[in-house]
């Protein structure tokens, strides 16, 4: 894959602490969950991307979208090392080119959803529910100071360094042990805390994939104004 760039308009990162054993059944092998003070960590990517386009074409030329990301940050054995990154179990998208390309053009398959957004003074709603009905989460936030009392990270500036270094992802595919390969490369990188209003997610309210106790809120950080690149992976397989 050729490289792409664009701008991080705006990326919330809802993130979850989950019970280890919990997480690692259901990760797929080479991947185990990456604990943080005991926990596994989980979450959503929420990012509106724009002028996307590939890194050879200059502006104005460029793409916008809406997108998600279910997210759990991992590690796994390659050539003798420890390498980390993140599983991507599932992508959605409100660009029909995206969830048409994704996974044949571009790594990750990609479904298509519907999202609502809405800004008003310092408060901002993100909204999706993917057409198939697989997939939905909706968030209210507003600028906050620092993380919650009860989150597994000890400081806004300890989660900042832990998601910058999990830039590369591994999403899942058609065939259930090869996964795609895509590496996020930011021209710099600042996120600030979040205080969360209200957040649902379909996903981590599943009690088939969560049970009980199993899974609780974190921390959100917000990332905003940020050029960046991607750039395709060798996949791995499980």
């Amino acid at each position: 894959m050729p490289a792409v760039r664009g701008v991080i308009d705006r990326r919330i990162l809802v993130n979850y602490r989950v019970d280890p054993a919990v997480a690692a059944a259901a990760l797929p092998a080479p991947f185990r969950p990456q604990l943080v003070n005991g926990a596994a960590m989980a979450g959503i990517c929420l990012i509106r991307l724009k002028q996307i386009r590939p890194a050879f074409l200059p502006l104005p030329v460029g793409i916008g979208s809406e997108n998600a990301a279910h997210r759990v940050a991992v590690e796994w054995d390659a050539d003798g090392e420890r390498r980390t990154g993140v599983f991507i179990p599932r992508r959605d998208t409100s660009s029909r080119l995206n969830a048409l390309v994704g996974g044949r053009v571009f790594p990750g398959v990609h479904h298509h959803a519907r999202f609502e957004v809405h800004e008003s003074g310092d408060r901002l709603s993100v909204a999706f529910r993917s057409d198939d009905g697989a997939a939905s989460i909706a968030v209210t936030v507003r600028p906050g100071k620092e993380l919650p009392a009860d989150s597994a990270f000890a400081s806004a500036a300890e989660a900042s360094a832990f998601f910058e270094a999990g830039s590369l992802g591994y999403s899942a595919t058609a065939e259930p042990t090869r996964f795609d390969g895509l590496e996020l490369c930011c021209d710099g990188w600042a996120v600030e805390p979040l205080a969360v209003e209200s957040v649902r997610s379909a996903y981590f309210e599943d009690e088939t994939r969560f049970p009980p106790g199993s899974v609780a809120f974190d921390h959100a950080l917000l990332m905003r104004g940020v050029p960046h690149s991607w750039h395709g992976r060798a996949d791995v397989r499980g």
